[in-house]
């Protein structure tokens, strides 16, 4: 179900800058036995991007009430655990001249639930299998880390693997470091330590990658966070991806590289995906 500013409906104003130009942001949270998890980190990136961007800040107590409609509207799903899905999308509004964002009153708020996805459980159990994207990303100093409106690249790269049967591949910035996969960030295990690409010039830094990051600093694992190369990653011991509604799921192959599935990432698991 959608709901826009409030009002259960299925349409937006053509004029909206989000449909116009791609200007606002989304974050896309897990719901489990009619809660949403680590809201407050969700909430965080919201808010960080808005400034970023400079739309005007959310009223959250607003916002609040109207996420706890589609709470309330979410089935719970006995085959899933009483998981689901809701995304919450912001737009700076209707109108505006050309790129101009002058006289634009308030932002526009879109709310949409969904069932979670259940191809992701046996992602978790038996793990996932990844390409590699021959396109690659470009850098954006400005907006990287940000879950901005405009995913034209992960759209792009998400064909690329459709159109060669993958499910998912790892994405690659113009300078050849590895950055993430198309829909989820990538960490890696070899002997002690643990590598995750730095996202300061692309990519996105989701909540689920915060919480990894926290749950290794409470380990003896070194956590490497920087610029890697493909080969560098293929070295790996053990690999797993993270977002927020999948969780932790391990990587068994990229490309040609066959991978276990570790202990770190059984562990992260039963700590993060439970």
């Amino acid at each position: 179900m959608f709901w826009v500013d409030g009002e259960n409906q299925q349409t937006i104003d053509i004029l909206d800058r989000s449909f116009q130009y791609g200007d606002g942001c989304f974050t896309t949270m897990l719901v489990r036995n009619g809660k949403i998890q680590n809201f407050s980190d969700h909430q965080t990136r919201v808010n960080e991007c808005l400034n970023v961007l400079r739309v005007s800040p959310l009223d959250w107590n607003i916002v609040n009430r109207w996420l706890e409609v589609g709470l309330q509207k979410i089935e719970v799903n006995n085959p899933h655990d009483g998981k689901a899905g809701i995304k919450l999308h912001i737009s700076r509004g209707a109108g505006g001249r050309g790129y101009s964002t002058q006289n634009l009153v308030k932002p526009t708020v879109t709310i949409s639930t969904f069932d979670y996805p259940s191809h992701y459980t046996g992602w978790q159990d038996l793990g996932v299998e990844l390409g590699v994207c021959k396109q690659a990303i470009g850098l954006s100093p400005l907006l990287a880390g940000h879950k901005h409106n405009n995913r034209l690249e992960q759209i792009l790269m998400k064909d690329e693997m459709d159109q060669t049967g993958e499910v998912d591949g790892v994405v690659l910035d113009i300078l050849g470091n590895v950055i993430e996969t198309t829909m989820a960030n990538l960490f890696w295990r070899k002997g002690q330590t643990v590598y995750t690409p730095q996202l300061t010039q692309s990519g996105v830094a989701g909540v689920m990658r915060k919480q990894v990051l926290t749950a290794l600093n409470q380990t003896e694992l070194s956590v490497n966070i920087g610029d890697y190369c493909l080969s560098q990653l293929m070295q790996a011991e053990e690999v797993f991806i993270t977002n927020s509604i999948l969780g932790v799921a391990p990587v068994t192959r990229i490309s040609e590289n066959l991978f276990n599935i570790g202990t770190v990432t059984r562990s992260l698991q039963g700590q993060l995906n439970s």
